[in-house]
């Protein structure tokens, strides 16, 4: 659904991000692995915004796949904020600082 909305660079994020978190969840006595995972979601927080704010269509005539795309990204935009502090408690826990 994406692929009508956003460039490939904002799956690639986000999904490069993923395979981090996925690495870090696998690996529990990693504090690397923990670190770039929530490197790498502040980071995407940053650039979901650029990339909403640059792509989001000017006129109103959005259909019904477009507006579930742009729907779907602004919730996964709100939603990241909770995960980097629940990241983040992961990473207090493993021992960081």
């Amino acid at each position: 659904c994406m692929n009508h909305t956003f460039p490939a660079s904002y799956a690639w994020g986000n999904f490069s991000v993923l395979a981090v978190g996925i690495w870090a969840i696998v690996q529990r006595d990693s504090l690397d692995a923990i670190v770039m995972f929530l490197t790498g979601l502040l980071l995407t927080v940053l650039t979901d915004i650029i990339h909403i704010s640059v792509f989001y269509p000017a006129n109103n005539h959005l259909g019904d796949l477009r507006r579930f795309s742009l729907g779907m990204a602004i919730f996964s935009l709100l939603l990241k904020p909770v995960s980097c502090y629940l990241v983040y408690r992961m990473y207090r826990e493993r021992g960081g600082e």
